[in-house]
């Protein structure tokens, strides 16, 4: 096999608002909570079954900016990216999460007239330059 990859594609609810961090050279990162839910029948009983899987999501610059001013907790999005493992160390323990980098984003929710009346699509280019525009 000559290459590898690494995507993902979720369509969700935010768990939270976006939190949105800037930093001094204009750059910025938000994060947010995204759950996606499995319905199925439990073969023994009978009954129907919802799991919640959750994931953190990561946006970055431009996409963050709008996901800040555009979403709320509760929105349903579609995200497109790829998983990132991130570590630190707390107190001496050392302490690993999973990420979703978002590089594509659609939002899903309908907004009241005065936001906007189409979805909304955010794509991060490869190259940095963020095309938002609704069509």
């Amino acid at each position: 096999m000559a290459g590898t990859l690494n995507k993902v594609m979720l369509i969700g609810h935010l768990g939270e608002n976006v939190k949105t961090h800037y930093f001094e050279g204009g750059g910025c990162v938000g994060r947010f909570s995204l759950a996606t839910n499995e319905t199925y029948t439990n073969k023994t009983t009978g009954e129907k079954t919802t799991t919640t899987e959750w994931h953190n999501i990561v946006v970055r610059n431009k996409l963050a900016e709008i996901c800040e001013k555009h979403l709320t907790k509760g929105d349903k999005v579609y995200c497109e990216g790829k998983i990132k493992t991130r570590e630190w160390e707390l107190e001496g323990v050392k302490k690993t999460t999973l990420e979703i980098h978002v590089q594509e984003m659609t939002f899903l929710s309908q907004k009241s007239e005065t936001k906007n009346q189409n979805s909304n699509i955010a794509k991060q280019q490869p190259n940095g330059i963020i095309d938002d525009l609704p069509f």
